[in-house]
């Protein structure tokens, strides 16, 4: 298993998936001696017979027919792969220990007599079929490490059968493979669709099948707990996810959450847990993100997203209220990259987007969704706030890179590290830090790239509000609400013009380390 942030966990190793809470017997609860006492309404008795449960209104009897009529359509995955010798493997139960589990008969930190030759380990998700033809959507990462020829499934009739992975997309962490097996050939496989119109509410019933412990078709019911959850890692840029508390455990990663109707309306995922175990939170990919991330993969083997190169931070409240604009939502503009489409088309940094192509914008997740719609070569229509004036801005939009090819961009510097930071002389106070020219000796002392233009941060009060948002010596401040401050007198004018319109606040553009964020700092009295 490998942890998106703190608490929120994927797996595929050992069956490893998402883990919920079971379902609680609805009518029931527990009296003071630690019986359970029916609910009178409840209950129907006689004289001749025990007391018998009946579902309250609108409670399906049996998730039976249900479970007959789409559990063929889901599979077991399970994937050979090539194990890192060094990697620490989680025990169930024991996920918070260190251990660090080795060959029998080697050493910690020992590779072997023969480092080439790395072992092989065995992992198990969840899957199930699209079409009849042999389609199979899963979760990236269930068989993203997959040896060649080493994807097997295991049908609910016991039929084994091998498989190849069409495509992947690690951004969504949606996979599709497809039976290749010789002995498959003209089978009809039994599929399902998806359901991405007719969206069930909150307290609705889901159901779920899949692959768990390895124990293979498992069914578990419950409820849709909320839509719209962020995980907080780059998928969440993308996937809107539904929180579900139908029980779902390790190896029900890729596997269906089906409706009372037996459609697919998600695709399982993740579970938050500070532990490893089930605290009755899971997470699904919603249908319309796994369908239309399926077609895609299955008709090229990738996903082409658009893409405009601007780096985006969240719009806060503070933000408003510093440039006059309290109520407004959407995305500011940190960066743009050189060259690309958001500066051929004349964005801007700190450019407030409000909405793209006619759809309003709350947040940078919902900016980078709806430019990813775009085909690459399509005008994209950007409303934005410029000094707190409106206009459309139009970008011819490009073809969004991996997420590898972004990573890499986002750890390169650009300055130069070699030589030590010096101390400096102090030339100014404001808003609580201690601001000095950026000259080159400056430059060469915090390693400054020669383009970067503004005023370097020579110390902050730790009881500041700049202390407190974490800026720091060797921070550049480039602008303050969107004026370019290259002086002390710049930067006392923008103030001062700020105080002038009682703004409780000031933008501040930071560089660090070769790149720009925005951050509000309110304005002392």
């Amino acid at each position: 298993m490998a942890a998106r942030k703190s608490g929120f966990i994927v797996g595929a190793v050992a069956g490893a998936g998402v883990a919920c809470a079971a379902l609680a017997g609805v009518g029931m609860r527990m009296g003071p001696a630690g019986a359970a006492e029916q609910e009178p309404s409840l209950v129907r008795a006689s004289a001749t017979s025990a007391p018998m449960f009946a579902p309250p209104p609108g409670a399906p009897l049996s998730f039976a027919d249900i479970f007959e009529k789409v559990s063929p359509a889901v599979v077991q995955i399970d994937v050979t792969s090539k194990a890192d010798p060094k990697a620490r493997l989680r025990i169930p139960g024991l996920e918070g220990l260190p251990f660090d589990i080795v060959p029998r008969g080697q050493k910690p930190g020992e590779e072997g007599e023969d480092a080439q030759a790395a072992p092989k380990q065995q992992s198990s998700g969840s899957g199930f079929f699209i079409s009849a033809d042999g389609y199979i959507v899963t979760n990236n990462h269930v068989v993203a490490d997959a040896d060649t020829d080493g994807i097997n499934v295991v049908m609910k009739d016991g039929r084994e059968l091998k498989a190849t992975v069409v495509g992947r997309d690690e951004s969504t962490d949606l996979a599709v493979i497809k039976v290749t097996d010789p002995k498959a050939k003209g089978s009809a496989f039994p599929f399902v669709n998806f359901e991405n119109q007719a969206r069930p509410r909150v307290g609705d019933w889901v159901i779920t099948i899949g692959n768990p412990f390895g124990l293979g078709g498992t069914a578990t019911a419950g409820i849709i707990s909320a839509y719209g959850r962020d995980l907080g890692d780059n998928s969440s840029q993308f996937v809107d996810y539904i929180q579900i508390d139908a029980p779902i455990n390790r190896g029900n990663s890729g596997g269906p959450s089906f409706d009372i109707y037996g459609r697919v309306i998600g695709v399982n995922t993740a579970i938050f847990s500070p532990t490893g175990g089930s605290v009755g939170i899971g997470f699904a990919i919603p249908a319309d993100v796994a369908e239309a991330t399926a077609k895609q993969l299955i008709n090229g083997g990738k996903v082409v997203r658009g893409y405009i190169g601007a780096q985006i931070q969240p719009f806060t409240s503070e933000m408003a209220e510093a440039q006059g604009l309290a109520g407004t939502k959407g995305a500011i503009v940190a960066d743009l990259v050189p060259g690309g489409p958001a500066q051929r088309g004349g964005l801007m940094p700190e450019d407030v987007v409000t909405s793209v192509n006619g759809v309003d914008i709350k947040s940078g997740s919902e900016l980078t969704r709806e430019v990813a719609k775009a085909r690459p070569g399509e005008v994209i229509k950007l409303a934005v706030l410029r000094g707190g004036k409106p206009r459309t801005v139009e970008i011819r939009s490009g073809v969004r890179p991996t997420e590898k090819e972004l990573a890499d961009n986002d750890n390169e510097d650009g300055g130069d590290k070699s030589a030590p930071a010096k101390p400096a002389t102090p030339k100014a106070e404001a808003l609580g830090m201690s601001l000095a020219p950026l000259d080159d000796a400056a430059r060469k002392a915090n390693g400054i790239d020669s383009g970067v233009k503004g005023l370097l941060i020579e110390n902050v009060k730790a009881s500041s509000d700049a202390g407190e948002k974490g800026l720091r010596k060797g921070d550049v401040i480039s602008s303050i609400n969107g004026e370019p401050v290259t002086t002390i007198g710049e930067v006392n004018t923008a103030i001062e013009a700020a105080k002038k319109l009682q703004r409780p606040s000031v933008n501040l553009r930071i560089i660090r380390a070769g790149r720009p964020t925005i951050i509000a700092i309110k304005i002392a009295p």
